[in-house]
């Protein structure tokens, strides 16, 4: 009978331990995600910005060497990315093939204009800088005009501003959940070992001794959850990696180190600060309120 016993409290301990593991590994996942998205919520949208062309029309009467230093000059300058020049010949090649149709037999000329599609750095893709920019390159006499999507442009910079927002304030909601739940877990397996807490209480033993095992096993817990976090984690990133190379996930060591990091220690503190807190209530607990 007590052997029976025995094994029954033994599976029942393991059972406990496995959902505090399994508990701890979910949410910091989860917030793991998280953090990914807050640090590459940027360079998402980066991304997007940069693949805006300015596209700078010439005059006929531009001269060669005119063109030459306009390009020159806008690849090595501050806000560039990258400066094509794009002739009238190839315009109309890639126009062609667009409408499934060469309209220069139609018309009988080709009516486009030679070009350079500028593409800026994502921090110069503003309404106001991408103004100024225009206008310092209409002031070249042989410039044409300069055209780029400014409804495009406004949109995405609100949006970018509207999305980081509610990214932070996701964020800051899940954190409190991810210690909620991390916290109810760790307290029913204090609680299911409430009356030995209270039996050492009795024979003499100090708070702080008491506490000690219960704390230890818990972080020995919570670094296992953290370790299971970490393999879904970089299951993730190793994914995202190959289904966006763009994101360059791989080739940003410290952010990534840094994020495993601050799982690790976030994990720690959650499950220390938890067992600390439950222990302490039931240290305070009177024996008849142990039945409650």
């Amino acid at each position: 009978m007590s052997t029976s016993f025995e094994k029954y409290q033994k599976r029942r301990l393991i059972s406990s331990y496995f959902s505090v593991v399994i508990s701890i590994s979910l949410v910091l996942f989860l917030l793991g995600l998280l953090g990914l998205l807050v640090l590459n919520t940027k360079k998402v949208a980066d991304h997007f910005k940069e693949q805006i062309a300015l596209s700078i029309y010439l005059k006929e009467t531009a001269k060669e060497v005119e063109i030459n230093q306009l390009q020159k000059s806008l690849s090595l300058a501050d806000y560039t990315k990258s400066a094509v020049y794009v002739p009238k010949e190839e315009a109309a090649e890639k126009l062609s093939v667009e409408i499934g149709e060469d309209f220069i037999d139609y018309l009988g000329d080709n009516p486009l204009q030679n070009s350079i599609d500028v593409f800026l750095n994502a921090e110069f893709v503003t309404p106001e800088l991408m103004e100024e920019i225009t206008n310092e390159i209409l002031s070249k006499g042989f410039v044409d005009e300069v055209i780029y999507d400014k409804p495009l442009i406004a949109l995405l910079n609100d949006n970018v501003k509207k999305i980081s927002l509610w990214v932070l304030i996701i964020s800051g909601v899940f954190t409190f959940i991810a210690v909620l739940l991390i916290n109810s877990s760790i307290r029913l397996s204090v609680y299911s070992k409430r009356f030995t807490i209270k039996t050492m209480q009795m024979v003499g033993a100090t708070k702080g001794f008491i506490r000690k095992p219960f704390i230890w096993k818990s972080v020995k817990l919570g670094v296992v959850g953290i370790f299971v976090a970490w393999i879904g984690l970089a299951i993730v990133i190793f994914y995202l990696n190959k289904t966006f190379p763009e994101l360059l996930l791989i080739e940003q060591p410290l952010i990534l180190g840094a994020l495993f990091l601050s799982i690790f220690i976030l994990g720690v503190f959650i499950s220390w600060l938890s067992t600390f807190f439950a222990t302490q209530r039931f240290l305070n607990l009177r024996t008849d309120e142990l039945y409650y």
